[in-house]
């Protein structure tokens, strides 16, 4: 006998959509099942400023199939450059809803990110001043530093102090991998929350590389070690309110991903929430599903949760495409290694 579980319509806060063809063929896959989604500014080039999130809106809008409801929240891409009184006023006419921090050289596309932070210090206390989140990937760089270890590097050496030195900045500590990032966020009572992935929530670094290289779960950050996996997967089930969805969908062509240096990211917007409709159901948190995709990150945004619901079935087997085709070539879409019976209707 079939189950059903009816939520509110979810949101992804952390997505990215890319551009151009790439743009056209994932779009659909988000916009089929989340109502807004917190965009990602690391194109090539990146989204510094206001001018550049009001076009990359527009480009996006115009991708969206005709009949589909979606909503981009755009975001800019913190640099040494950014001028405070440009975020403020995008901030103020509704264009942007976060600042995003890429330390340099963390991840894909990320070469135009911060390296002093004292450049930044403006920028982030007028952030504190109107209270626009700062949204973070939260890891060192500095080649020394195992990238098993990067993101508790991090919190200790970046995250604490900028936090410190810049009381009422609101932040997000986007795709946390480990157990020092969900101990981080529980001891600190406000102004900080973090986004848990799909992915993250299903493999470890054993999945990557055990039997074989694994490209199509390689991403930044790197899963870790089962005890952290375990971690995130009491944090998102929990009910906390600082826990809440961000897929970090990142779509990369097959051949990129399968190159002698392939590019990090795991495609998971086809099947996201039947994968964690599966996760919460082993957990036995069906009830908390709501909260982690659908009520947690509009409460931290200051945004209403939406009107519309949709509504998960468990039945037989739930099919989801191997790959899809884009203008730049196939993107293989995240398998999970086990079926998922539920599918959203």
């Amino acid at each position: 006998m079939s189950q059903t579980l009816t939520l509110r319509r979810p949101d992804d806060w952390h997505l990215h959509l890319r551009d151009g063809a790439m743009l056209r063929a994932v779009l659909p896959e988000s916009a089929r099942h989340f109502a807004r989604a917190i965009i990602m500014p690391n194109l090539v080039p990146p989204v510094v400023t206001s001018a550049d999130a009001r076009a990359y809106r527009d480009r996006i809008m115009a991708a969206l199939p005709e009949g589909m409801e979606f909503t981009p929240l755009m975001t800019l891409y913190l640099t040494e450059q950014t001028d405070a009184h440009d975020v403020a006023a995008a901030h103020a006419n509704g264009l942007i809803s976060a600042v995003k921090l890429y330390p340099a050289g963390a991840t894909t596309n990320s070469a135009s990110g911060v390296r002093d932070f004292d450049k930044v210090r403006g920028v982030l206390d007028k952030m504190a001043e109107i209270g626009l989140p700062l949204c973070v990937h939260g890891e060192v760089t500095e080649p020394e530093i195992d990238i098993f270890d990067r993101e508790a590097v991090f919190i200790d050496r970046v995250l604490d102090p900028v936090r410190r030195a810049t009381p009422g900045l609101r932040v997000v500590m986007e795709h946390i991998t480990t157990r020092d990032g969900v101990d981080y966020v529980r001891s600190n009572a406000q102004d900080l929350a973090a986004t848990i992935t799909t992915h993250h929530l299903v493999i470890n670094r054993n999945h990557i590389l055990v039997g074989g290289i694994k490209p199509h779960y390689y991403c930044l950050p790197v899963a870790k070690r089962e005890t952290h996996r375990l971690a995130l997967r009491r944090a998102a089930t929990s009910g906390d309110a600082r826990f809440f969805l961000g897929t970090d969908s990142a779509p990369h062509t097959d051949p990129n991903k399968e190159s002698a240096c392939g590019c990090a990211g795991c495609f998971t917007a086809p099947n996201t929430m039947s994968i964690l409709a599966h996760v919460f159901e082993e957990e036995d948190a069906l009830d908390r599903l709501e909260g982690f995709t659908s009520l947690n990150g509009p409460a931290f945004y200051g945004l209403p949760p939406n009107e519309a619901r949709i509504t998960l079935t468990k039945d037989d087997p739930v099919p989801y495409p191997d790959k899809i085709d884009t203008g730049d070539g196939p993107v293989s879409v995240f398998n999970p290694g086990y079926a998922l019976h539920w599918r959203v209707d």
